[in-house]
């Protein structure tokens, strides 16, 4: 899977929004209502380096392999940033998305998962 895959893949799910913040945080940044899931940096020369948050285990068992590291910043709370996402295989980068998302999700009230048509994906 290359950048331009996974980058339509985080837009495809559901009440996925894309932002793009431009100086000096250069990223994209994939999230529902405001509860971001997954990033790009997207200024050299870290460009197109993604960042997911995933469970302890992962987290753990990710920042093991080269090419992976704990995200700049985010690193305390479980994130990992992966430099070039074509070495990963496809089906795991999903799985991690979908994780990531599945819990930007829980963080809604049921309120407002309801109000953005979302109840039934979050459970």
């Amino acid at each position: 899977m290359d950048t331009e895959q996974l980058k339509r893949f985080c837009a495809r799910l559901p009440g996925a929004a894309a932002v793009l913040h431009g100086p000096p945080a250069n990223i994209l940044v994939y999230a529902v209502d405001g509860k971001t899931f997954a990033y790009f940096k997207t200024s050299a020369p870290e460009r197109w380096r993604f960042s997911v948050r995933v469970t302890p285990e992962r987290f753990v068992e990710l920042t093991d392999q080269p090419g992976i590291k704990p995200a700049r910043w985010l690193g305390r709370y479980r994130w990992v940033t992966i430099v070039d996402v074509r070495a990963m295989p496809a089906d795991y980068l999903r799985e991690l998305v979908r994780w990531s998302h599945a819990q930007a999700l829980a963080k809604l009230s049921r309120r407002r998962r309801a109000a953005l048509g979302l109840q039934e994906a979050a459970e």
